[in-house]
């Protein structure tokens, strides 16, 4: 199995010092509810100037943002985005209370030629830096731990998107967290389009979850929200395709608002396949 490092989260200093597991409690009004997060004394103290990538591994991603050129969204290669001195804004950066590696998409911002929605997100690609293309067949898995710090309406927060094998720019999978707290599937019905909404988990806004998105034996889908696992047939119409992971901030509203939006921070982040 190729396993993908894991994404080490920050401690507090106090932790260190003792040489004990300590568990991360940003300084909010809402602490959100991190559930299982703990890191060994030895491991490096998150700093608000350090940027995701010195705390996370960013060498098989590329992040999108909401800015650009009309239809031609910016796009930052993997290695613009790792190390401590690596890229960081307004979009994308580490939390200044717990390192989270957090994602902002307005309402209003540039878009994709095939999106009316802003994203701020990370696509999957090789450690060479070229675009992620994996066949169906074999095991394949997005895992994270996160949580939705606002929305205004709906947000994807993990995807399973077609890439080479056909004309379709569609996705196979979404996760959708709805602002009411309610955690949505969406799976594609085929590469031309109509899409099935499975209601998977509810969580409160501010609250930290897991996920795992996965394809399995080429024709399943395996979904587990905070231990919960459902299954999903994949369409035979979905064969051809090569597929790829995205997750982050991709918001599903739209307005002239740049205030307004999706901000999701992630605590932890891994991509498996064998």
């Amino acid at each position: 199995m190729r396993i993908r490092p894991l994404l080490l989260l920050p401690f507090a200093t106090a932790a260190a010092a003792l040489g004990t597991l300590a568990f991360v409690t940003p300084a909010s009004s809402t602490p959100p509810d991190i559930k299982g997060v703990a890191a060994r004394s030895g491991s490096s103290v998150t700093n608000a100037s350090v940027a995701p990538g010195g705390t996370f591994d960013l060498s098989v991603w590329e992040l999108q943002e909401p800015v650009g050129s009309p239809g031609s969204p910016t796009t930052i290669p993997s290695s613009r985005l790792q190390g401590a001195n690596g890229f960081q804004d307004a979009y994308f950066y580490s939390d200044a209370h717990d390192g989270a590696m957090t994602f902002w998409a307005p309402e209003k911002g540039v878009t994709t030629p095939n999106s009316h929605y802003a994203r701020s997100e990370l696509r999957e690609t090789n450690r060479d830096g070229s675009a992620a293309n994996w066949s169906l067949d074999g095991t394949h898995r997005l895992n994270a731990t996160l949580r939705v710090v606002s929305v205004t309406s709906n947000v994807c927060v993990g995807q399973i998107h077609l890439g080479t094998g056909g004309p379709s720019t569609k996705p196979l999978v979404e996760l959708y967290y709805r602002a009411d707290g309610d955690i949505v599937l969406g799976t594609e019905n085929s590469p031309s389009g109509g899409q099935t909404t499975h209601a998977v988990g509810h969580v409160p806004v501010g609250k930290t979850w897991s996920y795992t998105i996965g394809v399995s034996g080429g024709h399943t889908i395996d979904l587990t929200v905070d231990g919960s696992t459902t299954h999903y047939a994949i369409p035979s119409s979905f064969n051809s395709y090569q597929q790829y992971f995205k997750a982050g901030s991709y918001n599903q509203s739209s307005s002239s608002s740049t205030t307004k939006g999706a901000r999701v921070a992630f605590y932890k982040l891994t991509v498996a396949h064998s």
